[in-house]
């Protein structure tokens, strides 16, 4: 499934990693302008769809990418989450509330992935950009029914962020038109 290039636009959310802090935050994203879930007549029901995700970690202080100073630490997990609807929650005040909230499994995750900085990155986990291990494609995206999505992020209590940063994802989107029955199955796996 191509996408037409006229139709297609960004949508982004941030959120501020406090440094020296661990745990989860959040932050929302609405998405009620774009998504009608409710097919009247004949008239469809709409989605968002979600062709491609592009996250960057800058460091708030100083608007250098945290990336190429090389003196700064930290590891965490990022996400996207469709329909979460937690809202924005600092640094260390998210307590994710399900196990699996990162994993691949994840029917609310629209992508997600790992961050090592320069000082945390090991063989294993290399340093730069955020490794994504969940994405959706311009073959098959994402499909949002719900109306938010939340930038979902959790610090690591053994390595936190040593410079405050700013966690970013922008979305690469478009409006479809939705039968009932491909629409009752998203809403229905789009469940928290």
């Amino acid at each position: 499934m191509a996408y037409d290039i006229k139709s297609v636009f960004y949508l982004d959310a941030s959120a501020t990693v406090t440094k020296g802090t661990a745990g989860g935050g959040s932050a929302q994203l609405d998405l009620s302008a774009y998504i009608d879930p409710i097919a009247r007549g004949r008239q469809k029901g709409t989605g968002l769809a979600v062709y491609k995700t592009h996250y960057s970690i800058l460091n708030a202080e100083d608007s250098n990418e945290v990336t190429t100073k090389s003196t700064d630490e930290g590891i965490m997990a990022v996400s996207l989450q469709a329909g979460l609807g937690i809202g924005d929650i600092d640094t260390g005040g998210l307590t994710t509330a399900s196990p699996n909230a990162f994993a691949s499994s994840n029917q609310l995750l629209v992508s997600a992935g790992t961050f090592y900085s320069p000082n945390s990155a090991t063989t294993a986990a290399p340093t730069g950009d955020v490794n994504m291990y969940v994405e959706p494609s311009e073959k098959v995206p994402y499909i949002i029914v719900r109306d938010n999505v939340c930038l979902v992020y959790n610090v690591s209590s053994e390595k936190q962020m040593t410079s405050t940063s700013l966690l970013s994802v922008r979305l690469e989107c478009a409006i479809v038109t939705l039968d009932q029955a491909t629409l009752n199955q998203l809403l229905r796996t789009q469940t928290v």
